[in-house]
């Protein structure tokens, strides 16, 4: 814009003496126009306008000057400005940026990261001198740092752990060491959420079989329980009748028997004729009852 205000000043000088020495009301007039323009663009050339959520940073002759805050700025004509976004930016390390990740196993998995990050408007000199653009900044500093922040925390973990048991303690880290490693440069890290984690396909192989052998132990637990509940229930049953046996024998005593069958002989001679034979053998045992009706 500068380079235009200088062609027209200098075109406006033209005009006016081709048009003095011609005595041109049309060349003066032209040239007073080209002036008013040249004037105008030396102003548009010598101000800058830094919209909101923006941080600019000021380059003249290769000198960075300091940030420029929103607003209007009036700044030397060969002052470039470099503006960097404050809003938060997201770092997306997914499809083909996703992170393959090793477990302290050394299995094999990958890792769906998002990190949210934006400039503090303090440090943007510090950040042009370090990447140079908005752009530079996610590419050179936080895009390598996470990838490596995030290998170096899944290495600490078992595979279980990355992807299950410890996941959330796991996103916790990475979030810590992250902004530990950004913050000092200027950059504020406002949100980390890894949003998935994938077990390779040798790994899910591996996972499988160990499920499926837990599954299997915990049937075969199963089994030996019930089988040990089945041998008890039996014991104890066993142990009831022997002890209903012992009781049993403990009582039947002769007499006790010998007062059992004279109760059947009276009961059986209600209805029936019967006659009495020696119960058992020997004296003074008990009868045995006879129905006489069935001779």
């Amino acid at each position: 814009m500068f380079v235009i205000a200088i062609l027209l000043v200098i075109a406006a000088v033209v005009l006016w003496f081709v048009g003095r020495s011609q005595d041109s009301t049309g060349w003066k007039l032209g040239a007073v126009g080209a002036l008013v323009a040249g004037v105008f663009s030396v102003i548009v050339s010598m101000t800058y306008v830094i919209s909101a959520y923006e941080v600019g940073v000021p380059v003249a002759f290769g000198k960075v000057g300091s940030p420029m805050t929103s607003g209007m700025h009036v700044k030397s004509p060969f002052t470039d400005v470099t503006t960097f976004s404050t809003r938060p930016v997201d770092l997306n390390l997914s499809d083909k940026d996703v992170v393959e990740v090793r477990s302290s196993q050394g299995g094999v998995m990958y890792a769906e990261v998002t990190v949210k990050w934006a400039v503090v408007p303090a440090k943007a000199v510090e950040l042009y001198k370090l990447a140079g653009s908005e752009d530079a900044i996610q590419q050179r500093l936080v895009y390598p740092d996470s990838r490596e922040i995030v290998r170096n925390v899944f290495a600490r973990y078992t595979s279980e752990q990355g992807y299950a048991s410890e996941r959330e303690k796991v996103n916790a880290e990475i979030a810590r060491l992250i902004t530990e490693r950004l913050e000092p440069r200027g950059i504020v890290v406002t949100t980390v959420n890894l949003r998935n984690v994938k077990p390779s396909d040798a790994l899910q192989g591996q996972i499988d079989r160990k499920i499926q052998q837990q599954q299997d132990t915990e049937r075969a637990l199963e089994a030996a329980r019930t089988a040990k509940a089945e041998a008890d229930r039996r014991r104890i049953e066993a142990e009831g009748i022997a002890r209903a046996n012992k009781i049993l024998n403990d009582s039947l005593t002769d007499k006790v028997l010998a007062n059992q069958c004279i109760d059947a002989f009276k009961e059986a001679a209600a209805k029936n004729p019967v006659y009495a034979v020696p119960c058992g053998s020997g004296g003074g045992s008990a009868p045995v009852i006879v129905d006489g009706g069935k001779r």
